[in-house]
């Protein structure tokens, strides 16, 4: 076979038509000889490979495209492994959200208590991936795009010793949203980007060499692009935060308004997803349909397919991701995942190093890190001990009483999901 084998697990999701369109783009520079998708869900995947199958098509693409329920026979060979799972689907992202506001805590699927939950289902599986990549696809590069990105792929790193790099949307649509202020192409852009997935600062805007952070800053604010954040706190911090720092800084509208919502997140995405899906069995659709947007992820492509062409032609690229801290930020643990700027060339992702972190943010990213830690060794080792503490120390957990009943009603409402805290003695779901 020429051309690269790529194994997308989770293949039908919805994001997929996105992925697919990637691969297409001219721009990609990649030549890719066979993908496959593989699903648990032999329905979604029929529905969301038949509309892969006609967008090869219409392309005239001679990408072989194979579908398949079986994780080993679709990871043989793989030179690349794409992981983009939702363990419990959107019933248990929707409990996620719906758990935490039950004791007046932010409900998100990534953030906090709804993270946590997300993150004990999700590490077991992807460890049992791990498992199956090192027996099918031993070489294989390993991209995880499954949330908590940072946290699951700690867990592949700390315990399945494979070395994976995690990949988020958000820090190239930061990149491009600075560029289009600043009306330049992207690439005379680059970031002083610090921090953990979806809890990130950008600290530093270079264009050119020069570093125009407080005029990228007062132009969000002349533009209105400040998203949930008010304009003193970005000329206080001096700094531009992740949008998902929405639920740190603005804490308490975030829960008043998500328990004034008629539906949570998960809702609509599960609406959205049923139309999608409506949409993909139609014969007639050859292309990403445009209602894909309404599913967030925007430039999904575009940050798998850089990165592939990285690591496959040696380039040297500088990409955020997310890789082992190894020293680059000296206030965090060496072994604890990062997301900061990485060169990537065809041995993996090194990050660069970073200047230590401000006190204005410090407290908050070691807080957050020390959660992940504890909820990585709850989830592959299904210590409660870990599991109480982790939602302990999270900083939007106003205090350990509350904490223990977010843990009895979480570890209830997922038990047939969390195999590691089965007690001993008891079949294991």
């Amino acid at each position: 076979m020429d051309g690269l084998n790529i194994c997308v697990i989770g293949g039908g999701s919805t994001y997929t038509p996105e992925l697919i369109e990637g691969f297409l783009g001219r721009e990609s520079g990649l030549s890719v000889g066979r993908l496959t998708l593989m699903d648990v869900d032999p329905r979604r995947l029929q529905i969301v490979g038949g509309l892969a199958r006609r967008m090869l098509d219409a392309a005239g693409s001679e990408i072989e495209l194979r579908l398949s329920t079986d994780r080993i026979e679709a990871l043989e060979g793989a030179d690349y492994v794409l992981t983009q799972m939702r363990v419990g689907g959107s019933s248990a992202r929707i409990r996620d959200e719906r758990i935490p506001l039950k004791h007046g805590v932010v409900g998100q699927e990534t953030t906090g208590p709804g993270g946590f939950a997300n993150a004990l289902r999700t590490i077991p599986v992807m460890l049992d991936v791990a498992d199956d990549v090192r027996r099918a696809a031993p070489d294989a590069w390993w991209i995880n795009f499954t949330n908590p990105s940072g946290l699951v792929t700690e867990a592949i790193w700390k315990h399945a010793g494979v070395e994976a790099i995690g990949l988020c949307n958000v820090p190239i649509g930061m990149r491009n949203a600075i560029a289009d202020l600043l009306d330049v192409e992207p690439t005379r852009v680059r970031l002083d980007y610090v921090g953990l997935n979806h809890l990130s600062w950008i600290r530093g805007v270079r264009l050119d060499g020069r570093d125009v952070i407080d005029d990228v800053i007062e132009r969000a604010i002349a533009a209105g692009t400040c998203g949930p954040f008010a304009p003193e706190l970005l000329r206080t911090l001096r700094m531009l935060p992740n949008v998902y720092l929405d639920y740190y800084y603005n804490t308490d509208r975030v829960v008043r308004e998500q328990r004034s919502a008629e539906r949570t997140r998960g809702e609509v995405v599960r609406d959205v997803e049923r139309d999608l899906l409506r949409m993909y069995e139609d014969p007639a659709l050859a292309t990403k349909p445009k209602e894909l947007e309404q599913r967030g992820g925007a430039h999904y492509s575009t940050a798998a397919v850089s990165l592939i062409r990285a690591l496959e032609t040696d380039a040297g690229d500088v990409q955020i991701v997310n890789t082992p801290n190894r020293g680059a930020i000296p206030d965090l643990p060496d072994d604890g995942v990062v997301e900061v700027p990485c060169v990537v060339d065809r041995h993996g992702a090194r990050p660069i190093p970073c200047a230590p972190l401000p006190p204005a943010i410090r407290g908050l990213v070691q807080s957050v890190k020390a959660y992940e830690e504890l909820t990585v060794r709850a989830g592959a080792e299904g210590d409660e001990r870990a599991a109480l503490l982790a939602l302990a120390v999270h900083p939007l957990v106003p205090s350990f009483d509350v904490a223990k009943r977010l843990w009895a009603e979480i570890k209830e409402a997922n038990a047939a999901e969390l195999p590691q805290f089965a007690p001993a003695g008891r079949d294991r779901p």
